[in-house]
This record gives C-alpha cells, structure tokens and sequence, in this order.
C-alpha cells in the first residue's frame, strides 16, 4: 500500500481484537528490529503485526501463569 492513511486505516482494523499492551509491545519490537522474521527496510504487513501481536499476548499469558508481575526484568 503507497497511501499511509489507508495502511494505517489496516493496522488499526487488523489489530482491534487485541488488548492494547499486547499490540504496544509488538509495535515496540518492530521498531527496535527485535522482530527476527521480518525485512527491516519494510514496514510489516499486517498479518505480520498481528503475528507478533499474538506471540506478545502468548508471553504475557505465560508469564502471568508463572506469576510474574508486568515490568519484571527477567534478565540483567
């Protein structure tokens, strides 16, 4: 898609299912490259955000079962 408004328009509607802090975390590891899958010169498309929108709502599922808080740093 050439037009940012219609992409954008298609972000927003792809991800409207997802709980907000599940898409900012995706959001942010695409913007820091963290994403490994993706072609770093392209924005993603959107079945590639909501991929990583899923994968973020899986770990935070995951670590509220084992009982860790939002925020914890796991690693140092």
């Amino acid at each position: 898609m050439s037009d940012p408004d219609l992409q954008l328009r298609a972000y927003f509607d792809a991800v409207e299912e997802f709980e907000p802090e599940d898409i900012v975390a995706a959001v942010h590891r695409f913007r820091q490259g963290e994403v490994k899958e993706v072609n770093k010169a392209y924005c993603p498309s959107t079945a590639q955000l909501c991929d990583e929108v899923r994968y973020r709502k899986q770990m935070r599922e995951i670590m509220a079962r084992a009982g860790v808080k939002p925020g914890t740093i796991l690693v140092q």
